[in-house]
């Protein structure tokens, strides 16, 4: 988001005004008011949703990807198996291709929804509209993921050696449905990761704004995301762990499906093999976190100001 109080507000950035009045602060939830705003706005949003999302998901996704290598492995081992430390980068392109469209879908599809949920909600149940509007994304965007998700998981477990070999094969053992395969499992999963950091990511920030009574710098915006990311990361690897095994199980159908799943993980394994991957699944979301939000912030506000020097060219030159 913005540097300073002077950067001009921007259909993209959160349209509300701050209460600091005494009531406001004892509200359960941190409170917006939004203002009226242009229809034409909401198109302008999704785009600029689309430009943002994109770039932070391609940036994540590459610097990351090797730590979520080792989180799939780790995941995808039964019982006592060990992992393959070869190939950490195995399907990186392939999943840049994928990631990039949902990416961009999520946080086109969040940005407007949010929008529209903070103008029908009370001021004090604006977490709920961030929650369903991170639901929302996810449900869109999850017809990109799932098979990115699918193909990425099978190439890093060392099945298939290129994404459309691997698209190829899948289609021709399983048919289309298998580029699905986990699909419930992974809207279980991420739905809820989804609704869940998106919230305590607004909230976070919408109380921290409350309290510094200013805008958040570029630091400041990438701390929330981190602990955001960390928490969301460390609730939902139970649901991570079932999602990985349906994925990666391909023809062979060991699972019949989420809850057969569970109870063969928990019969043959133990429950604390829900919890596998932990480790590197929150340092990675963690960190991901962190650079997702901060460069998804950066580019909206830079999207914002070059938008708002066009539309007011005077501006523009004063700054």
């Amino acid at each position: 988001m913005g540097r300073g109080e002077a950067m001009p507000t921007a259909s993209l950035q959160d349209s509300f005004k701050i209460s600091n009045s005494k009531g406001e602060r004892k509200k359960l939830f941190a409170s917006v008011s939004m203002r009226n705003e242009d229809p034409l706005n909401t198109m302008r949003t999704f785009f600029e949703g689309l430009i943002a999302g994109g770039t932070a998901g391609v940036v994540v996704e590459t610097a990351l990807y090797p730590i979520d290598t080792v989180k799939t492995r780790l995941q995808a081992a039964r019982g006592g198996g060990h992992i393959v430390w070869k190939g950490l980068y195995s399907g990186l392109a392939g999943n840049i291709a994928g990631v990039l469209p949902a990416s961009a879908i999520f946080v086109g599809v969040y940005e407007p929804t949010k929008k529209a949920l903070l103008k029908s909600f009370p001021d004090n149940l604006s977490a709920f509209a961030h929650l369903i509007a991170g639901a929302v994304g996810g449900a869109a965007s999850s017809l990109v993921r799932v098979p990115t998700e699918v193909v990425k998981q099978r190439m890093q477990t060392g099945q298939f050696a290129s994404a459309p070999n691997a698209v190829r094969l899948i289609v021709a053992k399983e048919g289309f449905k298998g580029l699905y395969a986990g699909y419930r499992s992974f809207l279980l999963r991420d739905l809820p990761f989804d609704a869940i950091q998106f919230c305590i990511y607004e909230q976070l920030r919408i109380g921290y704004k409350l309290a510094a009574k200013r805008d958040l710098n570029d630091p400041e915006n990438a701390l929330i995301g981190a602990f955001a990311g960390v928490l969301t990361g460390a609730v939902t690897t139970p649901l991570d762990v079932i999602k990985t095994r349906l994925m990666v199980q391909g023809s062979a159908n060991q699972y019949k499906g989420i809850f057969d799943c569970v109870q063969t993980i928990v019969r043959e394994e133990g429950p604390q093999a829900l919890l596998k991957g932990i480790g590197p699944r929150v340092l990675w979301i963690g960190i991901g976190g962190s650079i997702f939000f901060g460069v998804l912030e950066k580019t909206k506000s830079v999207l914002a100001k070059r938008r708002s020097n066009i539309e007011n060219p005077e501006s523009g030159k004063q700054d």
